[in-house]
């Protein structure tokens, strides 16, 4: 963890850095749809470079304060590797969901759309799960192999993961049970029906468990470091 060890600090960074990933997640996603004239394809490659471009920003500045993690997975694999306390653990996963919420409230205000909605997008089925799956086990899998090896490259490899995934994935990896819910909140190109929702999570932290196990195998001796993540 951080040498700064104010709690109170640490769990505003990450408040305001999911807060500020998700303005950029839904507020780019309503731009590129109203600017991209039905085409789809275009839509989702602007929200895709937006959001890679905002993670390496956010975890850059953020990592040293909280280690960024933004993400409840992230959160829970560092608890296993006692990282992390259960106690800050849950405090850091309280304040990444609330910060997502704020933070699609950001977007929604920033577009004139309505503050208060309910998405009706469905993401269903098994192929919808198993991606979230890949597309979480492979973040993770990413962060625990930068750290005690490459962790300063860790905020850029993250970023242009996101942006892969957005594409090799069916879901346009989420990886984050956080952003889930928040994108439950929002009726727009980044929703996703709060009746989809449960799948992504449980396969999101399947995908973590299953990483943070393979990477204790392939890199046993590691250091534990500070590690960043969405």
């Amino acid at each position: 963890m951080p040498a700064d060890d104010n709690l109170v600090r640490r769990l505003a960074a990450e408040a305001l850095g999911t807060a500020l990933l998700l303005a950029i997640v839904v507020g780019s996603g309503v731009m590129g749809e109203r600017l991209a004239a039905g085409n789809t394809a275009i839509a989702l490659l602007a929200n895709a470079i937006a959001t890679g471009a905002g993670l390496v920003a956010l975890i850059t500045i953020f990592g040293p304060v909280s280690g960024a993690h933004f993400n409840p997975a992230v959160t829970l694999v560092l608890a296993i590797r006692r990282e992390i306390t259960a106690g800050a653990a849950l405090g850091y996963a309280t304040a990444q969901c609330v910060g997502a919420i704020l933070g699609v409230w950001t977007a929604h205000a920033m577009f004139a759309e309505p503050i208060l909605q309910v998405s009706e997008k469905a993401r269903d089925g098994v192929s919808q799960g198993f991606s979230e799956s890949v597309a979480t086990f492979g973040l993770l899998l990413i962060i625990l192999g930068c750290a005690g090896r490459r962790p300063d490259s860790t905020p850029v490899l993250v970023g242009l993961y996101i942006t892969a995934a957005y594409w090799f994935t069916a879901s346009t990896s989420f990886a984050n049970p956080a952003v889930t819910i928040a994108r439950s909140l929002s009726d727009t190109f980044a929703g996703i029906a709060p009746a989809s929702a449960p799948l992504f999570i449980i396969c999101q932290f399947l995908g973590a468990l299953a990483a943070a196990g393979l990477a204790a195998w392939l890199w046993p001796s590691s250091r534990r470091p500070k590690v960043h993540n969405i």
